[in-house]
């Protein structure tokens, strides 16, 4: 019986890792269009460094918000990401600086923030053009604090 029950629980555990709680987020563009969104949240340096990775599908409205502890600069990349994504590096004052569009799924090249930013917003791709996100848009969002 316990050998049953512990094969169910690591069953479950890969499960239970992807599952986290969603957080509402707005992006609102200089042009005054907001744009909501719901994001899971990376706050651990585990969880930023599993990021969206293994993911097939990402839903229009959905993203990742990677929080760090203190301003600096990022870099990030695509290994084990199976879906295209939209970056955006968010400023402590929740200014996105900086957007990179479409990043190649599997692409180990580095994407990095030119400047210091304290979030990253990871969002499908295209979503920026989509939308007329661009630098300069505001990033709201309760986790955000």
């Amino acid at each position: 019986m316990r050998f049953l029950a512990l094969t169910f629980v690591l069953l479950l555990a890969p499960a239970a890792a992807w599952a986290q709680d969603l957080v509402p987020l707005t992006v609102t563009t200089e042009q005054g269009e907001a744009h909501t969104f719901q994001v899971e949240i990376a706050g651990t340096p585990e969880e930023r460094a599993r990021g969206l990775m293994f993911r097939t599908e990402l839903a229009e409205d959905r993203g990742m918000l990677f929080i760090f502890p203190r301003r600096e600069r990022i870099a990030m990349w695509m290994r084990n990401t199976e879906i295209p994504l939209d970056m955006l590096f968010i400023s402590d004052d929740g200014r996105v600086t900086q957007i990179h569009e479409r990043a190649v799924p599997h692409s180990e090249a580095v994407i990095s923030s030119r400047r210091r930013v304290r979030y990253v917003l990871e969002l499908p791709g295209g979503t920026a053009e989509r939308l007329g996100l661009g630098p300069g848009a505001l990033v709201t969002s309760e986790a955000m604090q």
